[in-house]
């Protein structure tokens, strides 16, 4: 007598295969998902970093304002010499490196001991590029400007050629 195959569990081969096939859509489904999301917390981080810049420069601004030789800020009238030192004649720091550390040398360093102005713990990195390499813009450059004049940080921008999702110019940011 024979047996039959009541009973018996097992997968057969074409079960198999479309079970593959359908983990395999999921995959390439996930895939460029996992990518795209990277790319989003990347352009969140670099909207953060801007703006966290931006800020700073907008206080250092205040602080040591300066149309010319007409000294504006609040640091700027009490520290004669140093405001001349550190901000260019339109009140914007001079250099990036500005906003990590600013020397006083009127009567607050003096008075109240505080002998060092910070904006910036650290210059942030691009999350795009890697590396502290942004791109610089005077107050008196073009918004378009392609190099920087070098008298003072008015804006910055990341220095990536990328296309952002949105379709725009990380540049352009």
């Amino acid at each position: 007598m024979k047996e039959s195959g009541i009973g018996q569990s097992g997968v057969t081969f074409l079960e198999l295969l479309v079970t593959l096939a359908i983990i395999m859509v999921l995959a390439s489904v996930a895939m460029p998902l996992s990518k795209v999301s990277g790319r989003r917390a990347r352009e969140i981080e670099l909207r953060q970093e801007l703006r966290t810049v931006r800020a700073a420069v907008d206080a250092f601004k205040f602080d040591w304002n300066r149309d010319g030789e007409l000294l504006l800020g609040t640091l700027c009238v009490k520290n004669k010499l140093t405001c001349k030192e550190v901000s260019s004649v339109y009140g914007y720091p001079k250099t990036v490196e500005t906003l990590q550390e600013v020397k006083l040398s009127g009567e607050e360093a003096t008075v109240k001991g505080a002998t060092i102005k910070r904006y910036l713990r650290r210059i942030p990195l691009d999350p795009l590029t890697g590396k502290a390499d942004w791109l610089l813009r005077c107050y008196t450059d073009a918004p378009d400007a392609s190099s920087w004049c070098g008298e003072d940080v008015y804006d910055l921008a990341s220095a990536s050629r990328e296309i952002a999702l949105d379709g725009t110019k990380y540049r352009d940011w």
